[in-house]
């Protein structure tokens, strides 16, 4: 065996290094310091490890700096190590479970019978910078299943012994240690060199958490927070997080009248009438939009017996996600005929599968395309229900068009185009995702030949467009692969709202046909799609991305009228009756609060104008508008407005 390792860099190039170098040596002697000093972790052959790897073996090599978001993770993991450490220094009664990296920081969780506290909390991050500042080195060791047993044993951390057992059971033979001075932990890795690479450290909040998300299980104690390599960085990224809470739709919903939840009907939202305005405004857009497209809007039953979900396969595969209404399979005492299973419908396409099937198609009518605003039931956890975010009713602008195999590239581009159409009119940026079929063969329906077609198609259809797209692997829905639309709100945070789904099974299961222009049966391809996704999650998205103040088309209140005085209230009274019956959506506030007050209160209210009379605008037979954020547009015709209502306030599609 050679005493030289060839490592062969990102460029190409190879350099040599004696068998048993670390990697940080390596870098130090064969590229540069610079390197060395922003290095965080490195991947050898792809293989993420830490720097002290040694290089024991032919292999490719990329040098991770702190410059890659993929570093401040590792970081973020390294943070919650150290927190772990700094909380069980603290409160030597606690008992540690996992800690991973989550998007945008980190969390621990804790089983303590006291409850931390704000003042613990804060105690417990200088505790926790002070021990990064230290400096202390990530030192890995690799031990056998049985010495990780005993060592937990000996420490008393019963939740990791239940799952250092658990990781043997699944025939691991030796377990991966990290520690950082006198404290331990497992895992997979890598870490950063030492606790002061981390940077800094912000603890955000407790919450509860079972352990291994069970309910029958114990309540733990999660803490979380962020880390950044910068203080400045942390600093804009806490600003970021209080505009975050003060658009949290939960917060602005209820305040401006749009929605309220109740504990009688968990997961369903009340529409109050603000909010349902601005669901129907929302909804008469996309079904103008619809029309002119092709679309034939439909409706279907609420409830259906479980043959139609065998059918589709939904049963085998999404009965717990679904309610079932009637049950009475195991009740021997009833006839056969009489032992049904019913569920509400989780999803619209069975649906109008069985619509399609009512008549003889021909090519001719094809595409077909259905359309449907139908309420849906799914059976969400209760621990997932958050705002309008995860609802348990909701409802889509839910699509199903029906074609020949030979127009899914066109039908995919105008679905492309009416997404463009849509979301340019919300100022919202997209990216796509190619979804491909789930990696288990029990979460999925249809053989691989089928899924082979499916995702053949699908990929080339996005290919035909020429716009970038990532591979998102086994992501695909259980009967098809799928584009899903990625958005980029105002605050910069992604959102996955609608998808297109291209369904070769569902013609096979409910042996869908149309009669070719050879006068022969043939199967068509079935293309699922939603533009706004469910209309709560979107409404949840818009809420926050214009942080409560809807553009004057989708406002819910378009303008209110407000007087100087009581004197004006006639004019003020014609004004709205004229600007409604055009259309137009607008109160007035006969409230006896002084102007200021009223106009206060059509800004914290976020109505785009508040229309001003007082002696000149009715000598004028007038109004002065004013813009939410204060921009006095000074006196101006009644019909001037109503013309400037016309250019801002009319739907964009």
């Amino acid at each position: 065996m050679s005493d030289l390792v060839k490592v062969t860099l990102p460029d190409g190039s190879q350099k040599e290094a004696a068998r048993g170098t670390t990697v940080l040596d390596f870098v130090k002697t064969s590229i540069g310091a610079g390197l060395a000093k922003a290095a965080y972790f490195a991947k050898l052959d792809g293989e993420p490890v830490d720097l002290s790897r040694a290089l024991d073996r032919d292999a490719k090599l990329e040098i991770v700096t702190t410059k890659s978001p993929e570093a401040l993770e590792v970081a973020r993991h390294d943070a919650a190590h150290v927190m772990a450490s700094v909380v069980q220094k603290l409160y030597p009664d606690t008992q540690v479970t996992i800690g991973p990296a989550i998007e945008d920081g980190f969390y621990y969780d804790f089983a303590r019978e006291t409850p931390f506290t704000p003042e613990d909390l804060e105690k417990i991050e200088k505790a926790t910078n002070e021990a990064i500042a230290a400096d202390l080195p990530f030192v890995r060791e690799e031990i056998s299943m049985d010495a990780a047993l005993g060592l937990f044993e000996r420490l008393g951390e019963k939740y990791k012994v239940e799952i250092v057992k658990d990781i043997a059971a699944r025939g691991a033979k030796t377990l991966t240690l990290y520690r950082h001075g006198d404290w331990v932990d497992f895992c997979l890795g890598p870490h950063g060199p030492s606790t002061k690479r981390i940077g800094v450290v912000k603890l955000l909040n407790v919450a509860g958490a079972y352990w291994r998300g069970d309910a029958r299980n114990a309540m733990l104690q999660r803490i979380y927070g962020t880390a950044f390599f910068d203080k400045k960085e942390l600093e804009a990224h806490l600003a970021r997080l209080e505009e975050v809470r003060k658009r949290d739709h939960r917060k602005l919903g209820p305040a401006l009248g749009l929605f309220a939840f109740h504990e009688v009907a968990p997961g369903a939202a009340f529409w109050l009438p603000n909010g349902t305005t601005l669901y129907n405004v929302l909804e008469d857009a996309m079904r103008r939009l619809v029309t002119k497209g092709g679309y034939q809007e439909v409706k279907t039953p609420l409830l259906f017996n479980k043959r139609l979900w065998e059918q589709s396969g939904h049963w085998g595969v999404y009965r717990e996600n679904m309610f079932l209404v009637f049950d009475k399979e195991s009740d021997p005492a009833l006839p056969v005929d009489e032992r049904l299973s019913m569920s509400l419908k989780p999803m619209n396409c069975p649906s109008h599968h069985l619509l399609y099937k009512m008549g003889k198609r021909s090519y001719r009518e094809l595409p077909v395309r259905y359309f449907t605003v139908d309420t849906l039931h799914r059976n969400e956890l209760s621990g997932s229900l958050g705002g309008l975010t995860r609802v348990r009713q909701f409802a889509q602008d839910d699509a199903h068009l029906y074609l020949m195999e030979s127009q899914i590239p066109e039908e995919v581009s105008r679905i492309v185009e009416l997404m463009k159409t849509v979301y340019g009119a919300f100022g919202l940026e997209f990216s796509l995702l190619f979804s491909t079929r789930p990696l288990k063969p029990e979460d999925r329906i249809g053989d691989d030949a089928l899924w082979d077609k499916a995702e053949g198609a699908l990929r080339a259809a996005l290919d035909r467009m020429g716009l970038p797209w990532q591979l998102n692997p086994g992501d695909g829905a259980f009967y098809g692969p799928k584009i899903d639309f990625v958005v980029t709100d105002s605050l910069g945070r992604k959102w996955q709202t609608c998808t297109i789904q291209l369904d070769y099974a569902a013609p096979e299961r409910f042996d869908l046909t149309y009669v070719g222009d050879d006068n022969h049966e043939h199967r068509p391809v079935v293309i699922h799609r939603a533009v706004y996704g469910s209309f709560e999650r979107f409404i949840a998205i818009l809420t926050e991305h214009y942080a409560g103040v809807f553009p004057a088309w989708l406002a819910p209140v378009q303008a209110r009228v407000v007087t100087v005085s009581d004197r004006f209230d006639g004019w003020a009274r014609e004004v709205q009756a004229k600007l409604a019956a055009a259309g137009w959506r607008v109160e007035l506030d006969e409230s006896s609060d002084k102007l200021g007050a009223k106009i206060r209160n059509a800004q914290l209210a976020k109505i785009p104008f508040s229309l001003v009379i007082g002696e000149k605008e009715v000598e004028a037979k007038g109004v002065a508008p004013r813009r939410h954020g204060g921009e006095d547009l000074k006196t101006m015709p009644l019909d001037a407005f109503e013309g400037l209502l016309r250019k801002e306030a009319t739907p964009p599609y």
